[in-house]
């Protein structure tokens, strides 16, 4: 163990430096870990330790105000402990996993999507007389859009760049995903007015196989058991302590 520096007879070694610089976390612990750095680090362990050394001389331990936050940090400590104690105690087996991600295959795919600008206006009669007129090559689809749109997207031709199956309302998607790439569909009426959509790319939703993902399934089925665990603990411990809201 090497000793770097003494305060009233405590040493500071180099392992305290490295303890220090590591408790800074990743990027300000990269800024540290050079000879400047870890100087610099002494040094506040030295200041440190001189106000350790200053407030013991000084009886601070055995004031109210010490008492009281040593009593409020025990019991964050025993709380977090306790915590901890029912959360670690939490695992997932191989088999869970893999009927979990069995079971939610579509949050770990690609899903199906799609590239779409549209027009949106009020009234039926007027997004029939857009599309007769889209129809005829009387207009250009960007041009039109940004003429009769009401939605915001008219400031880019009526453009909504790729979206995935789901993101749009249910009447809007069941046009799109029936539409051919390039196509204009005929009104489609949703809660927002009425649409003329035109396809401009659409994308197969690809299955994720289990190995790419394993990890990342491992770690959502236990934080969600975890989850669960947690309540039931809470309840368990409202039946055996009395709690009063005021």
């Amino acid at each position: 163990m090497q000793v770097l520096a003494k305060v009233n007879g405590k040493e500071i070694t180099k392992e305290h430096v490295d303890q220090f610089i590591k408790s800074l976390g990743p990027q300000r612990a990269a800024q540290f870990d050079n000879e400047a750095g870890r100087k610099q680090i002494l040094n506040e362990l030295i200041n440190q330790n001189l106000f350790l050394a200053d407030a013991q001389n000084s009886d601070l331990d055995t004031t109210p105000e010490f008492k009281n936050e040593m009593q409020r940090m025990k019991e964050i400590l025993l709380t977090q402990m306790n915590i901890n104690k029912t959360l670690y105690a939490v695992d997932v087996t191989e088999a869970e996993v893999k009927k979990y991600f069995e079971e939610n295959k579509d949050k770990y795919g690609t899903a199906e999507s799609a590239d779409t600008s549209h027009i949106l206006v009020d009234n039926q009669e007027k997004c029939q007389e857009i599309y007769d007129m889209l129809q005829k090559e009387e207009i250009d689809f960007a041009e039109a859009a940004q003429k009769y749109s009401k939605c915001p997207s008219k400031q880019k031709g009526g453009k909504l760049g790729m979206y995935p199956r789901g993101q749009m309302v249910p009447e809007y998607d069941n046009a799109v995903f029936n539409m051919e790439v390039g196509s204009i569909s005929q009104p489609v009426k949703t809660q927002f007015g009425y649409h003329i959509i035109k396809l401009h790319d659409k994308k197969e939703a690809v299955e994720t196989k289990f190995e790419d993902v394993k990890e990342r399934v491992q770690k959502d089925l236990l934080s969600a058991k975890q989850r669960q665990v947690y309540t039931q603990k809470v309840n368990e411990l409202k039946e055996k302590y009395e709690v009063e809201k005021m």
